[in-house]
């Protein structure tokens, strides 16, 4: 279990890498969703099953395909040409994450953790879903119902937006055939030119 720890910690940091080294925002992404499942693997290996399915769930899943459309959307995956405007700032941040790296290297291999973590039947315990559901209803049931509130609150204002009514620039009814007042014209919304051919006369 712990070679697997390992092992699913340095993809973790090799996709974290790729992330914010890709240029395409596409690749970016990518990196970020094999980071994230990376991740929940590690929340495997340490018996968190709900914390994994749910990295897994909204992380990996909803959160990222968000992201995606969002990209193809804007078209962020287009390739980025010129020079690079920040070329020492790129270098500075990858000594210093270097650097950061090998710290945490020296310092994994030089402490070791008075208190281990949990294993066998307290960390299933701790990390299952029914321990989750238990605290979110009994110890945070406050935070857990004003986090709901506010979501229905964010839900209501997004549906209140989509249904609004577009404004009408001159002040008509939105439904196109709606009778105006005697002796007025109607607006004229597009002009549409007239091409004779030759021999045709224009009425």
């Amino acid at each position: 279990m712990m070679v697997a720890f390992i092992l699913l910690g340095a993809l973790a940091l090799v996709g974290g890498v790729l992330t914010i080294a890709a240029r395409n925002a596409v690749h970016a992404a990518l990196g970020l969703v094999f980071t994230l499942l990376c991740v929940a693997g590690l929340f495997a290996t340490m018996s968190a099953s709900f914390l994994s399915a749910t990295q897994v769930i909204v992380y990996a899943g909803a959160i990222m395909v968000l992201f995606l459309f969002v990209i193809m959307m804007l078209n962020a995956n287009a390739p980025v040409t010129g020079q690079d405007p920040v070329p020492l700032v790129r270098e500075l941040a990858g000594i210093g994450g270097a650097l950061l790296a090998g710290a945490l290297v020296v310092l994994a291999f030089t402490f070791k953790d008075p208190q281990p973590l949990a294993q066998g039947a307290e960390a299933l315990r701790e990390g299952s879903a029914g321990a989750v559901g238990e605290n979110l209803l009994t110890r945070f049931l406050l935070p857990f119902e004003a986090v709901s509130i506010l979501l229905l609150i964010a839900i209501i204002g997004a549906v209140a937006l989509v249904q609004r009514p577009a404004a009408q620039p001159d002040g008509l009814p939105d439904d196109e055939t709606a009778e105006l007042p005697a002796g007025t014209a109607a607006p004229v919304t597009a002009l549409t030119p007239t091409i004779n051919t030759p021999g045709e006369v224009r009425a």
